[in-house]
């Protein structure tokens, strides 16, 4: 397994793909527990990574992922984007030095330390009914040597009978179990692509 900063770069122009295309997907998860708006912001996050992309030629890994931080932050709105941003500021700190990801191990470092960021700006755990719950998984799979599209979305699926602990979804108490957490879905489309990615 090796990924290249020309793969990093296929597998956010795939997530990119998939956002646009699962926009309205996205967005009707989030309407009975959010404000209905998440595809809107993240197809709007992408496009901004996109033409920002185009701008910049960014020609190493973590400058790739910079560009990918700074287009999340400015144009997604709601919790996302601070969330998405984080995660992807650490993870421009962890590629700082390499050309190359050699191995499963290194990945899940990597998405480890996204992890982490997101974390500490939401201030929440795992089961707490957010993207944690799919980003978690992801890296300790990735560190055991493996993954697959299924065990993303089981994952996803897992928030669906959860209580929602954190933003809005966490007024609703008991009535946001049944319902898939919208950034869960969305991290399972960033982490879908990057196994379409390490398959190639």
């Amino acid at each position: 397994m090796q990924l290249t900063t020309q793969d990093v770069q296929s597998w956010f122009e795939k997530f990119s793909d998939k956002i646009k295309e699962n926009k309205g997907y996205l967005s009707d998860l989030d309407t009975p527990i959010g404000d209905g708006d998440h595809g809107n912001n993240m197809a709007r996050g992408v496009n901004a990574y996109e033409e920002s992309f185009e701008q910049k030629q960014p020609a190493t890994m973590s400058d790739t992922i910079q560009v990918f931080s700074m287009a999340m932050i400015s144009k997604v709105g709601g919790a996302s984007g601070p969330l998405y941003g984080s995660a992807l500021m650490n993870m421009v700190k962890e590629t700082k030095q390499i050309e190359t990801i050699d191995s499963y191990e290194q990945l899940g470092n990597l998405v480890e330390q996204g992890l982490a960021g997101i974390k500490k700006r939401g201030k929440t755990e795992f089961e707490d009914k957010t993207m944690v719950d799919v980003w978690e998984p992801v890296a300790q799979d990735l560190k055991a040597g493996s993954l697959d599209k299924d065990q993303i979305e089981k994952a996803k699926e897992h928030t669906k009978d959860l209580i929602a602990k954190k933003g809005r979804a966490s007024y609703l108490g008991e009535r946001s179990k049944g319902h898939i957490d919208p950034g869960a879905a969305s991290s399972a489309l960033f982490f879908d692509a990057l196994v379409e990615i390490v398959k190639e």
